[in-house]
């Protein structure tokens, strides 16, 4: 069941109305076993393993809460729980992955080792629960936050359906005692969290979707891409991955806003940003806070000689590309952003001092606009790894921008599938997303909701008129979210 289905279309307005009407002692269990049927609608068969982690956590968490003066047996529970939640994600996730990578070594020193292939199902969501599970446990043995008592409350908050299979990751001081506090129906949670919902929708459907197709025709026909198609489709997939996984978030807080449970913000207009860093701290912002309070800050963060401090960078980042995905494009995805830190780290003071020399306002709007160029080509350039069927083809698709301009727009577009119709129909879904991105980012400036203004009709319609177009132009209704995969 994903989002993007009629089913989902079905389960979710009848556990919205459970939730308001059953008794406050029966909201909180009817969210858990609503969350398990949820997840169960994936992998019915995998989910003892979600199960499993939680409850070796949830015990975990109680005996080094009970146990605050014995440091030993506290760091072996905390380590028990480390083991037994990545053992599974690696496992599932990297155990082939590694098994042909070292046959790979072996084999570039002339050996001939067979590869030990498992034929395994990777569990949906699993990179996800499982770091809420870990930073549970952390914040417990770091005394950060109280153990909950109650295990199906704390089962809850791991399974909570609008987050579990893609995010946001959340906290457990931010959502438990939110599941908690039995919510009323209420205006402005209703209409927010609709509003959230529908642009969620339009994302996936009219954005994301639609521009796959023409992504797909260049990376899946790698040998008759042109250089033209190759970057026309590589920022396409740009406006592809930002629609599809920030559609998804859109969706969950909306699910959980409905309901009075507010989410973390997890995208922030990050191709708005106007350096690699603030890239990061505006895309996929649940997931950077994760890696920098259980990593970076771990490792010393900045807090050590200069060198550690950008080595610290470096690994942060090639975790993060490992923890997207079992390949090598997805670790030189991660180095590639590492190295882009190191440099900007490195280059910053002197690059504002030299525009200062030239008469150039660092902080002035042509700067700004310049640098919001340069950072989305930068990231441009990693998301070629990041999309490409592995790295042969990844290579072969830069070859081709040097090689490939043996063809003009026309017959790439025409080869593209992008007539007038099609290319019309992309600039204004684009155009819709980026009017609709404006308007969410001054109703939070505002601190209001622009429905509740005299002024306001006009954008009810449009969401209205945005969410009947989503599903009129949906071709696809079980299309599945790219982060899925993670």
């Amino acid at each position: 069941m994903t989002f993007n289905s009629w089913e989902f279309l079905l389960f979710y307005p009848i556990v919205a109305l459970l939730y308001f009407t059953l008794p406050k002692k029966l909201k909180w269990p009817m969210l858990l076993v609503a969350s398990y049927y949820f997840y169960m609608c994936y992998q019915a068969e995998l989910v003892f393993l979600i199960l499993g982690t939680t409850l070796i956590s949830w015990i975990a968490s109680n005996i080094i809460d009970r146990n605050r003066d014995k440091v030993i047996l506290k760091k072996i529970c905390l380590t028990v729980t480390l083991i037994v939640c990545l053992g599974v994600l690696f496992f599932y996730k990297y155990f082939n992955f590694l098994s042909d990578s070292v046959c790979g070594i072996i084999a570039l020193f002339g050996g001939t080792p067979s590869p030990v292939v498992l034929n395994l199902i990777l569990p949906v969501g699993v990179s996800f629960y499982t770091f809420q599970t870990l930073s549970y446990v952390i914040d417990v043995y770091r005394g950060d936050i109280e153990t909950e008592r109650n295990f199906f409350f704390y089962a809850l908050f791991v399974s909570f359906f609008p987050q579990l299979v893609a995010g946001p990751i959340e906290r457990p001081g931010n959502l438990i005692p939110q599941l908690k506090t039995p919510n009323r129906p209420d205006k402005e949670n209703a209409i927010k969290g609709a509003k959230h919902m529908m642009v969620g929708f339009f994302k996936k459907v009219c954005v994301a979707d639609i521009i796959s197709v023409y992504v797909n025709s260049i990376y899946n026909d790698v040998e008759n891409a042109t250089a033209l198609g190759v970057i026309i489709a590589t920022a396409l997939f740009a406006v592809q991955i930002y629609c599809d996984f920030s559609g998804y978030t859109d969706i969950a807080i909306g699910c959980a806003r409905i309901m009075g449970i507010r989410l973390m913000k997890n995208f922030d207009h990050p191709y708005t940003a106007t350096t690699i860093k603030e890239f990061w701290s505006r895309w996929h912002i649940s997931l950077s806070t994760w890696f920098k309070d259980y990593l970076y800050i771990p490792l010393g963060g900045s807090r050590c000689k200069k060198w550690r401090h950008l080595m610290n960078l470096f690994i942060v980042f090639l975790v993060s590309g490992l923890w997207h995905g079992a390949a090598w494009t997805y670790v030189i995805w991660g180095a590639i952003h590492g190295v882009y830190q190191i440099i900007g780290n490195l280059t910053y003071k002197k690059r504002n001092q030299l525009l200062s020399r030239v008469g150039l306002e660092p902080c002035g709007a042509l700067v700004k606009w310049v640098r919001r160029v340069i950072v989305f080509v930068l990231a441009d350039f990693a998301w070629l790894f990041f999309r490409a069927n592995n790295t042969s083809e990844a290579f072969s698709l830069i070859r081709t921008l040097g090689t490939g301009w043996d063809k003009g727009l026309s017959e790439t577009l025409t080869h593209m599938g992008l007539g007038i119709t099609e290319i019309l129909i992309v600039v204004l879904s684009i155009a819709t997303l980026t009017m609709i991105d404006h308007i969410l980012k001054y109703e939070d400036e505002l601190g209001g909701s622009y429905i509740l203004t005299r002024n306001g009709s006009f954008i009810y319609y449009v969401w209205m008129i945005m969410f009947a177009w989503a599903i009129l132009l949906s071709k696809d209704m079980s299309s599945t979210f790219i982060y899925f995969q993670f």
